[in-house]
């Protein structure tokens, strides 16, 4: 009886001290996500495409991208080596200065990220350095998809830079 009384107790440390050290991988547990006035400028002087998460609050789909497509383990670690991961809600109160000196509002920094064609929510523009080229990607991508977008913008970038 004391046996399993003494089994029954060490196990849940057991797991307990599994679990901890399982965390131990070089992969962060999280995307870094960056205000958009910081991480744009950031992305600017450390050379790094910006990928700009336009969402909103009330929006399913972007919390359904939250939940599956940047929990995963690989689009968190290329993300974090490789881009300036932003997050920006255009119905937040706040002004924005998206390198041109004026302050502009969420919708009219919206309306400039998408060059007067916004889509829906989630959108994603991405911001090559280089070229001060805007991409628009609009729409839930699940893990594969994204990964793939992720690809041709590199591939895009790969192409100007030499």
């Amino acid at each position: 009886m004391k046996k399993i009384v003494f089994a029954l107790a060490i196990f849940p440390l057991l797991i307990g001290a599994r679990y901890y050290t399982s965390g131990t991988s070089d992969v962060p547990n999280k995307i870094k996500w960056y205000d958009f006035n910081t991480g744009f400028d950031l992305a600017q002087q450390k050379g790094k495409i910006a990928v700009i998460d336009c969402y909103t609050d009330w929006c399913g789909w972007c919390k359904v991208m939250d939940r599956k497509t940047f929990s995963n383990d690989s689009i968190i670690k290329r993300f974090n080596e490789k881009y300036i991961a932003i997050k920006f809600n255009p119905e937040k109160p706040g002004r924005y200065d998206a390198g041109t000196g004026d302050s502009l509002s969420g919708r009219e920094l919206l309306l400039a990220l998408s060059n007067n064609k916004p889509g829906g929510y989630p959108t994603f523009f991405f911001f090559v350095p280089e070229t001060k080229k805007m991409f628009q990607v609009p729409g839930y991508h699940d893990v594969k998809k994204f990964s793939e977008i992720l690809d041709n913008v590199e591939r895009y970038r790969k192409s100007v830079s030499q």
